[in-house]
């Protein structure tokens, strides 16, 4: 490690462990800076704190800022509040400070593996916690999750919504194309309709994996 690296170690997203990465800046003086949970606020904490006892890695690139500049950047933004677990999260934040765009390939790889989510194996170390008498350990995980879960749906149904209104949209153009004998204007809205229809079949899949998630969460907050 040396100082203007971006660190990661992995952490738990949603209660299943090696899913996440959790990414910093090293300052080369024992602390980082990250966008700190549960505050989702940008810090600068120790190295202790920051790897939470978790191995430590380093995130190499071709090409990036000097350490210097590196810093600089991540100096820039302490304190600012604006965490979104898809759009804003700490890979974010770190990549753009090593590089100038605000990239998070894990999220990117992260959509496809909702559909693979297990809420049996989401809901164990919350059992766990219950199991062992720690009532608050496990009101705080099963919060967590479904507190993840509430930022994906959130990002998801308005795209879900807008793939539906534009395949509707499509679907009458294709109408009134056909009305007018323009048999061409049809098959190229109706090939539109056809895409934006995959795209929503895509997104209620996922929306409905995340509400059976929430639905199984919210009923077993009974038990604790």
């Amino acid at each position: 490690m040396a100082r203007g690296d971006q660190l990661y170690v992995h952490r738990e997203l949603l209660n299943l462990q090696g899913v996440y990465e959790h990414h910093g800046i090293d300052c080369g003086d024992g602390t980082v800076i990250h966008y700190r949970k549960p505050s989702e606020t940008i810090e600068r904490t120790s190295l202790t704190t920051f790897a939470r006892g978790n191995k430590i890695y380093v995130k190499q690139y071709p090409t990036c800022f000097i350490p210097d500049v590196v810093i600089q950047r991540a100096k820039s933004r302490l304190g600012e509040r604006n965490y979104n677990l898809l759009f804003n999260n700490c890979e974010h934040l770190a990549t753009w400070c090593k590089t100038g765009v605000s990239y998070s390939q894990q999220i990117k790889d992260f959509v496809p593996v909702i559909d693979q989510m297990n809420t049996d194996k989401l809901y164990e170390p919350i059992k766990r916690a219950i199991e062992e008498g720690n009532k608050e350990k496990a009101a705080q995980l099963l919060n967590q999750a479904l507190a993840d879960i509430k930022v994906i749906w959130d990002t998801l149904q308005p795209e879900y919504n807008h793939a539906v209104r534009e395949m509707n949209i499509w679907q009458k153009v294709a109408i009134q194309a056909l009305k007018q004998n323009r048999e061409d204007l049809a098959r190229a809205a109706l090939e539109r309709k056809q895409n934006y229809e995959k795209s929503a079949t895509e997104k209620k899949a996922k929306l409905d994996r995340l509400a059976n998630m929430t639905e199984t969460l919210v009923r077993n907050r009974l038990n604790i």
